[in-house]
């Protein structure tokens, strides 16, 4: 069987190597797509492929009908709006994320943005994160880590996240969970975002939201740009000039932000979320084992869609 490693900015070395000894364990052989620059690449490079491992590289329709053999598409890392579901699903072909790979990583970075912003980004005098509040707006893998980071600096950490099903871990942790995404942004100095880019979430971040938070509010977002009402953040930044916004994923407007907001806007040039090599690795690695697993023994944890 054959696992197409489609990425157009490639895994470390090192995460490939690791890639082609389990797959090679397995009796099974990798084929490399590399920082490929045209779709016309991928459409064929996927032709004959049984599996196939990706990054941020997007899976469309296309992609799925020319894999006439593909039967599961790993997505390295947490994300997976690069995936179209629905077209892998009416194909029977199995998609999976590897959550929890890079969290760390994420967490880690979500935590320096706010230093970074506390610390007016480094450019004269500004205040310490240890006693001021912190909201997390959704308590899945990475956002635990960042409050638990939180609580480790010395602040008072609030959550928010009604698909949790086992509450107990709020009072486990130390986190004080509330009863309304409004509540969390009223109660937070810093608040950062982890929530998906659904129906439900596109632009719910907004004027209202932003306009409620104590003096000072800071939105951390290294989740997806979708979920910010742009126009509405920035009028409230525009009336407030206390707000900041720190952001691993570029706004459509970030010109506009970078130009009005200066110091309070911090949008870094790349997204860096997942950018170390220990994340890089553990996600690649992730993928290549629940692929074999999937192939040679049927396991379908961190499936994706069901049929």
């Amino acid at each position: 069987m054959k696992i197409l490693v489609a990425t157009e900015k490639p895994f470390a070395k090192v995460a490939t190597d690791g890639i082609k000894d389990i797959a090679t364990k397995a009796g099974m052989e990798v084929v490399l797509l590399e920082k490929y620059t045209t779709k016309e690449e991928l459409l064929a490079a996927v032709a004959d492929v049984d599996a196939m491992i990706v990054r941020s590289d997007k899976v469309t329709p296309e992609v799925v009908a020319a894999a006439k053999n593909l039967k599961i598409v790993v997505r390295a890392g947490a994300g997976y709006d690069n995936l179209d579901l629905p077209s892998l699903t009416e194909r029977k072909i199995v998609a999976m994320n590897t959550p929890g790979q890079n969290s760390n990583a994420v967490a880690e970075l979500a935590i320096g943005m706010m230093i970074f912003m506390a610390r007016a980004q480094f450019g004269g005098a500004g205040t310490e994160i240890a006693g001021k509040t912190l909201g997390i707006h959704a308590y899945g893998n990475v956002g635990r880590l960042v409050g638990l980071a939180g609580k480790a600096l010395g602040m008072k950490v609030y959550a928010f996240d009604p698909f949790v099903a086992d509450k107990s871990i709020f009072e486990k942790d130390g986190v004080t969970e509330v009863g309304s995404v409004k509540e969390l942004y009223e109660k937070s100095q810093y608040l950062s975002l982890h929530i998906p880019a659904t129906a439900e979430t596109k632009g719910s971040i907004g004027y209202e939201l932003a306009m409620s938070m104590p003096k000072g509010g800071t939105i951390v977002n290294t989740a997806r740009k979708e979920v910010i009402d742009e126009a509405g953040l920035a009028k409230a930044m525009t009336e407030r000039e206390d707000l900041k916004y720190a952001t691993d994923v570029a706004p459509d407007a970030k010109e506009e932000y970078a130009e009005k907001f200066s110091k309070r806007y911090l949008g870094t040039p790349k997204k860096m979320g997942a950018e170390t090599a220990e994340a890089n690795i553990n996600a690649g690695l992730a993928a290549a084992n629940q692929i074999v697993g999937y192939l040679k023994e049927g396991n379908t944890k961190f499936q994706l869609n069901k049929f």
